[in-house]
Order: structure tokens, then sequence, then C-alpha cells
């Protein structure tokens, strides 16, 4: 009995299991290999990801509590397993290209991208607030050490320093909540903490408790870049491998989100007091400032980490609705933003060269007559993020704002409408420089390639399947929900 247990653990965890042996063995290919042959390391950290793909659905659809109910393997976790999977493979395919021209195709590369995935699984499969924190930090430190892993980029070392000082003091107000939480209820388990609140209404009002809720809030509002403390957002973005860059967009805000959306389904799911109302607050502040600010940006990296920003604000819309109907549409976003988002940084990575990283929207002028398929798909992807239809950031932003009007959050709404329409005007600037300017002076741009080109399709499949045809990921992420 213990070992039919012991293997149906072993089967929940497998993606993990092996994710972390093709990041060893690109590790080790990488300290042993030479110059171009290192290159391979990258194609072994895609073979990682479609072998771990495959391992995901043996463990089913049934709902396990494993390693004595540290980790959940259920519907949920298989929502995002798939998604953060998606987006590894995407990064890495878009990285083929880039780590050969900025010539950091070395073993470490890839394998800290594996190992930051595996994090993020952990962290959306996490039912104990220690899984929890192990998975934010396997992510964080990897994350930390590929935003500065061009080492002669002065940008990207002082993008690395800047991002593991303020993720230390946050992953420190992460741990001090949880600490301070656990003094309060005696339990660290999401599901007996959640059951305590609801026979021990005098707890919620133990100071204790209410300052570690506050401190936990701090730690998923910096990996959300929910404001205010969204600050070290874009100058990291900026300062970081453009692939890098959008994994960090995509993968780490997902995963914050995930584990997230776990508290708030086990741990606080009848907390009476309205602590919506903070949430409404963070969510209007946070597409507010990130949307006027990026009106301002004449660099596309920081135009976008500021926009990555705003959507943090509108997918929080979702989560305000709560779990009948925005949550679902909160894992909906996610799936359409990770598609728009990973587009959008690979023609910017596309077009940029050794020693000219084009990031500036000049750059951009006149690209549609040298690069005119580029300067296609990237309008769509822009058109995505600004919620035109028939695209997946229309119908994503369309299900977390009507979820908000049905759940009487009307106003919120409204609010989300309008700063989508403030954020249309910075979108629509870079494709009025694609078109109808023309360089001031001769820009030196790269040229795609195989693998590049390949996650351009598969990201305009995304961004135009999920907008023409939603019903099917809404149903997926309905169900995810409805069976915990």
């Amino acid at each position: 009995m213990w070992g039919m247990e012991f293997k149906k653990e072993l089967i929940g965890i497998l993606p993990e299991i092996v994710l972390f042996c093709f990041a060893l063995v690109s590790l080790l290919l990488g300290a042993f290999l030479k110059g171009a042959s290192r290159r391979i390391t990258g194609y072994i950290g895609l073979l990682g990801y479609v072998v771990a793909f495959f391992t995901i659905f043996p463990s089913g659809t049934e709902t396990l509590k494993a390693f004595y109910g540290m980790v959940s393997f259920d519907p949920f976790s298989l929502f995002f397993k798939v998604l953060f999977l998606v987006i590894g493979f995407l990064v890495v395919l878009l990285s083929l290209d880039y780590a050969k021209k900025e010539e950091v195709g070395f073993g470490e590369y890839y394998a800290l991208i594996l190992i930051a995935t595996c994090g993020m699984i952990l962290m959306a499969a996490s039912s104990n607030f220690v899984t929890l924190f192990l998975g934010l930090e396997i992510m964080s430190l990897s994350i930390y050490a590929l935003t500065g892993i061009t080492r002669e980029d002065p940008r990207s070392v002082e993008a690395a320093f800047k991002y593991f000082l303020l993720g230390a003091f946050a992953s420190a107000f992460f741990l001090y909540g949880v600490a301070l939480l656990y003094v309060s209820t005696g339990t660290l388990d999401l599901m007996a903490f959640g059951q305590l609140l609801k026979s021990k209404a005098q707890v919620l009002k133990d100071p204790t408790f209410l300052v570690g809720l506050g401190l936990l809030l701090v730690g998923f509002g910096f990996k959300l870049a929910l404001v205010p403390f969204h600050m070290w957002t874009p100058d990291v973005y900026e300062g970081a491998p453009t692939p890098i860059t959008a994994f960090m967009a995509t993968g780490v805000k997902a995963a914050a989100f995930a584990g997230f959306l776990r508290v708030l389904l086990f741990a606080l799911p009848s907390l009476p007091f309205k602590w919506q109302e903070v949430l409404w607050v963070l969510s209007v502040a946070t597409m507010s400032l990130g949307n006027l600010v990026a009106l301002r940006q004449d660099d596309i990296k920081r135009m976008l980490a500021y926009s990555s920003i705003a959507h943090a604000g509108y997918i929080l819309i979702g989560i305000i609705a709560g779990p009948e109907r925005g949550y679902s549409g909160a894992l909906f976003y996610l799936y359409a933003y990770a598609f728009m988002n990973i587009g959008a940084f690979a023609v910017v990575a596309i077009l940029s060269k050794k020693g000219h990283p084009n990031t500036v929207l000049e750059a951009y002028s006149g690209i549609a007559s040298r690069h005119p398929l580029l300067a296609l798909s990237m309008t769509i992807f822009l058109f995505s993020l600004a919620g035109v239809p028939p695209t997946a950031g229309f119908m994503a932003k369309f299900y977390v704002f009507s979820a908000a009007v049905k759940e009487g959050y009307t106003w919120l709404a409204v609010l989300g409408v309008l700063n989508s329409a403030v954020a249309a005007y910075y979108y629509l600037r870079v494709m009025v420089y694609m078109y109808f300017r023309e360089p001031k002076w001769e820009i030196q741009t790269g040229s795609a390639s195989l693998a590049g080109v390949l996650v351009i399709i598969l990201s305009l499949w995304g961004v135009l399947q999920f907008g023409i045809l939603p019903s099917s990921l809404l149903a997926l992420a309905q169900t995810s929900l409805r069976l915990l």
C-alpha cells in the first residue's frame, strides 16, 4: 500500500524530476563542450520540455495530496504546469539564436531556465506555506542569475544587482509574514489554515495575524509587480537579456498568481473582512500608473515593462471578482498574456544585433518596409495587448471585466476599460514608427532565424486561436477550479 502511494507521488512530480535531470545534463555538457558545440545545450533544454510535457498526463486529473500534504496534484496545478512548460519551451527556442548572437549559449543559461520552471511548477502545486516559499526561492534565485548572465553588459549586471537586493527584501517580508501567520494559527497547511479561520473567528482580530497577512501581500505584490512594489520592473526588464525579460514577464508573473490563488482558494476562502477593498485599490493604482508612465517611454522594453505592470492590474480585477467567474477569467488571461507578450519580445530579440540592442522606438522607424512580416506580427501582438478583437487579449479583458460587472464591481470594470483606452495610445505609437516614420540614421538589425520564426508563429497561433475560439480554454480554466 505504501509502495503504491509512493509511486503516485513520484508520478506527480515527474515533470519536475525530468526538468531537473535535463538541467544537470545541460550544465555538464556546457562545462565540457567548447565553442559552437555548446549550442547543443539549448536543444537539450527543448527536449527536456517536450519530455516533461508528456509526463504530465499519466498522473491523471484526480486530486492527490502528496509528501505529507505539502504538494497537491490536481487540475489546478495541471493547468499551470502546461502553461509553464509552454512558456519555458518558447523562451528556450527564442534563446537559441539570441544566445548565439550575444555569446551566452553556455549550459548554465538553459539549466537555470529549466530549474526556474521547476520552481514555478512547485508554486502552483503547493498546499503548504513551506513548499510555496521553496518554489518561490528556486524560481527567484535562478532568475537573479539569468538577469545578469551577460556579464560584459553593465545594464544586465546592474539589473541583476537591483533585482537580487529588492527580491531578497521581498522574500524576507514573505517569510516573516508566514512566520507571524504560523504564530497566530499554529499551522502552515493551507487547507488547515482556512478551516481554522472558519472555526476561530477571534484569530481574525489578532494584530499578529493582520500584520502577517499584510507582509504576505507585500511579498506577493513584489513578484506580481503591483504598485507600489513595482519599482524594480522597468530597470530589470530593460537590462535583462530579452528572452529572459519575456520569461519574467510571463512565467514569473503566472507563478506568482498561481501561488496567490492557492492561498486565496484554500487559506483565505471565507475571510469576513473586506480584503477585496485592498486589492481594489492595488488594482486601480497598478493599472493607472503602469499605463500613464508607459506613455512617456521611448524604450520599447521599458514600455512593455510598464505595460506588464498594467496587465497585472487587469488580472487582479478577475481575482477581486471572485472564484465563480473572475478566477477562471484570470487563468484565461494568463495564457493569453503569455502568448502575446512572448511574441512581442520575440520581435524585439530578432531585431537586435550584437552591440545594437535596437530597443529605442526610433530604431523601429520604417521597419515595415524592411521586415514587413515582422512588423505585421508585432502589430498583431500589440493589438492583442491593447485588447482589440479578434485577439486573445480582447477575450481575456472581456472575461475579467464582465466578471467584475456581474459581481457588482462596475466602477472597477469601467476604470479597467478606460485604462485599456489609454494603453492603446502607446501601442499605436509603436505602429506609427514602424509604418509611417522614416529612419533618421542607418539602423543595423538582426535577421530572423528558424527558431525565432517558430516562436512568432506559435505565439501568433495562441493569440488568434484563443481570440477566435476561446471557449475551450475557458472551459478548462473553469474545470480546473471547480474540481478543487
